[in-house]
């Protein structure tokens, strides 16, 4: 259900308290928080946050958009204005206020190096069916999404979920502890960001098991138990004496997934929670959602939600933009199968995809177009390289690759297997009608950086379209 809250998310005199800063102005409902002049909704508290640019200088439009008061460093001109001396702390300690004010919450925390997103609107999902639910939108996980996310939620709230992410080491510590939650979970643990650790992949395990360091008192840590560092995240809930549940696929899990078959409309899994054995449905037909769905009913649980609650979340939880979301584009010569996962990208979700890609039924071609994997440092040569076996043990029938890094897999590819190269993802967009044919189920996933999107939005682009005779 959505959030209804029964009064203002704050008044302007809230936000002075919250923050310890001073109104210059007369005090004034806010219904909304937003750093971006561009997005404001009449009502909104205006956050003149410092990046690329001085927030400051959208002030003026922030208020004639319609915003009732801005959170500033100095005082500005066309409305009420709260003045602190640094916006992002002020930002934060709203967060925390937003927080403490709503002891009755249940808070959950998501991360994890694949996956993280959707399993968070997953939880969402289910959040929603049980009461009075807030959760993190689009990818809102960084140190300015994380308290935006808390200080946006309505003292109405029952259960909240929270997304936390991380570019570099010691960056979920202190994001977990702003949201304190009462039950954490890492969805898997693979070489993503490997360049800022020096050991790779044994810090990136580190640094998300880190998530458990904010959990209250008691809290629940939920771990995918067949990841390479299993220990490491079962370690780091035994260090602050969190109850430890774990999913995966091995006997004695808490969630153990006995069995995953796609189709058409979704999959039907097999699995067993807590001893009990559960049948069930996704809209998902990624084989990844398997251990995915688990980790979801884990979380649902520790938040105090029904498991039959959480299994019709599962069973009408669509892809999210960019993470699986699939359509059938029509040509004059016939139909295509379109599926978007040009949002995100590393070895394990790659590795995922061709998987969940070769367990489709198809009339014509399993195709792939693939774009460069970004951040993987000396490794990513080896990873990239290293793709061409989970293409093989597919059975995918052609690849088409964009990027000087993908140009490594191109190489590595059998002459049999081998479409087109070309420099750029956009290069690739535009011969986007010699990608496919009449019958082919086509994937398209790359990192966000080296623009992936453009090749899905130009495949999509093909409804209605000519398309010329099939790559050879």
């Amino acid at each position: 259900m959505p959030d209804m809250p029964a009064r203002p998310l704050w008044t302007a005199a809230e936000v002075a308290a919250a923050t310890n800063g001073v109104l210059h102005g007369d005090d004034r409902p806010i219904t909304g928080l937003t750093y971006n002049s561009r997005e404001i909704v009449p009502g909104d508290l205006f956050l003149a946050l410092k990046g690329a640019r001085d927030g400051h200088e959208f002030a003026s439009a922030a208020f004639a958009a319609g915003a009732a008061c801005a959170l500033v460093e100095h005082p500005v001109e066309g409305g009420p204005c709260v003045v602190v001396p640094d916006t992002l702390h002020g930002l934060e300690a709203l967060g925390v206020a937003a927080r403490d004010r709503a002891p009755h919450v249940k808070r959950g925390a998501v991360t994890g190096s694949v996956g993280k997103t959707s399993v968070t609107q997953a939880i969402k999902a289910g959040l929603d069916l049980a009461g009075a639910a807030h959760g993190s939108i689009k990818s809102y996980n960084n140190h300015i999404g994380v308290p935006l996310t808390l200080a946006r939620m309505p003292v109405e709230t029952q259960r909240a979920v929270f997304e936390i992410g991380m570019n570099a080491p010691g960056e979920i510590a202190p994001l977990s502890r702003f949201v304190a939650p009462h039950a954490a979970c890492i969805t898997t643990v693979g070489p993503v960001h490997i360049e800022a650790f020096a050991d790779g992949e044994a810090g990136v395990a580190r640094e998300k098991a880190a998530i458990f360091q904010g959990l209250v008192s008691g809290g629940t840590a939920v771990a995918n138990g067949d990841v390479t560092y299993a220990g490491v995240l079962a370690d780091a809930a035994r260090a602050v004496q969190a109850r430890l549940v774990v999913f995966g696929t091995q006997a004695g899990h808490d969630a153990r997934l006995l069995d995953f078959r796609p189709d058409a409309e979704g999959a039907a899994v097999s699995a067993e929670l807590f001893g009990r054995r559960i049948d069930y449905r996704l809209a998902q037909s990624g084989v990844h959602w398997g251990l995915n769905s688990l980790c979801v009913l884990l979380m649902l649980d520790a938040l105090d939600v029904p498991l039959e609650t959480g299994l019709q979340a599962l069973a009408g939880f669509q892809p999210l933009a960019g993470r699986g979301q699939t359509r059938t584009v029509t040509t004059p010569d016939g139909a295509f199968t379109l599926i978007d996962e040009s949002y995100n990208a590393n070895p394990l979700s790659m590795a995922a995809g061709f998987k969940s890609l070769g367990a489709r039924a198809v009339s014509g071609r399993r195709v792939v177009v693939l774009t460069d994997m970004l951040e993987l440092g000396d490794q990513s040569r080896s990873l990239h390289e290293g793709l061409a076996g989970p293409i093989d043990a597919a059975g995918l029938d052609l690849i088409h690759l964009a990027g000087p890094q993908m140009r490594w897999l191109y190489d590595a590819l059998p002459v049999s297997r081998r479409g087109l190269w070309r420099e750029t993802a956009a290069e690739l967009a535009a011969e986007a009608a010699l990608l496919v044919a009449p019958g082919d189920v086509v994937m398209v996933k790359g990192s966000n950086g080296s623009k992936a999107s453009l090749v899905a939005k130009a495949l999509a682009a093909l409804q209605g379209r000519d398309t010329p005779p099939a790559t050879q």
